[in-house]
């Protein structure tokens, strides 16, 4: 689990991705539709994401876990204008003119700084299956944290990552955003246990990097979906 805020990067051949975390808040107009046009409009917002090239995307249900949301896309692409020509052509469609993009979060995958490879956990982007659970946030780091000698970071970062060493069960996504977006980075968790993730995070917190944590808010948890299943979820 490694979280650093600097512009140096490790010497590696990964494809550089772009990420995004799109949540949606939805008109309560929606639901007084006929059943037909609601089914009709859901099936067209499907078939417009299932067409999208070069797009991998994954569903979830924020309905009951966050005010302001209802249903969330995870998806990357190798181009920005891609992402943000699929979200276009999604608000465009008939279920789409009910939505809101009420929150998102986005940024750039690139190799730590921290570590020589990646773990097990920070490949989850990679992986074809996805956990029960994602948990998404924003985090900044302090400007002490970027005057720390470089050796005086790294070892803050092992004793970071000895502890997510523990919880080898959660995955985690890692954002770089600094210079892109009013936070420096977009972290994720995947889990199929809640209460692990909560553990997790809990003995994260006594370790001596958070005393350099700025903000780490707001917090979505989010339920993986079939997307039809978290379309009709929405009525």
């Amino acid at each position: 689990m490694t979280t650093d805020t600097t512009s140096e990067t490790n010497a590696g051949t990964e494809p550089q991705r772009f990420v995004q975390y799109v949540f949606f808040r939805l008109d309560p107009a929606w639901r007084r539709l006929e059943p037909t046009a609601r089914a009709e409009a859901r099936a067209e917002f499907a078939a417009v994401l299932g067409e999208a090239k070069d797009v991998t995307a994954y569903a979830y249900s924020t309905i009951g876990l966050k005010a302001g949301t209802d249903f969330m896309l995870w998806w990357n692409a190798t181009s920005i204008e891609t992402l943000q020509e699929t979200l276009a052509r999604l608000l465009c469609t008939r279920l789409g003119t009910y939505c809101e993009v009420s929150y998102l979060l986005w940024g750039i995958t690139r190799p730590s700084l921290y570590t020589k490879r990646r773990t097990t956990q920070e490949q989850a982007l990679d992986l074809p299956d996805r956990l029960r659970f994602l948990i998404v946030y924003p985090f900044t780091k302090t400007v002490e944290w970027h005057l720390l000698n470089r050796d005086v970071r790294q070892g803050f970062m092992n004793e970071h990552m000895r502890v997510g060493h523990d919880f080898e069960d959660v995955r985690q996504v890692l954002l770089y955003t600094t210079g892109l977006d009013d936070q420096e980075f977009v972290v994720a968790y995947e889990t199929n246990d809640l209460e692990r993730h909560h553990m997790l995070v809990v003995a994260l917190r006594a370790t001596n990097s958070r005393t350099f944590t700025l903000r780490d808010t707001p917090i979505f948890t989010a339920i993986n979906r079939p997307l039809e299943q978290a379309l009709a979820l929405l009525g």
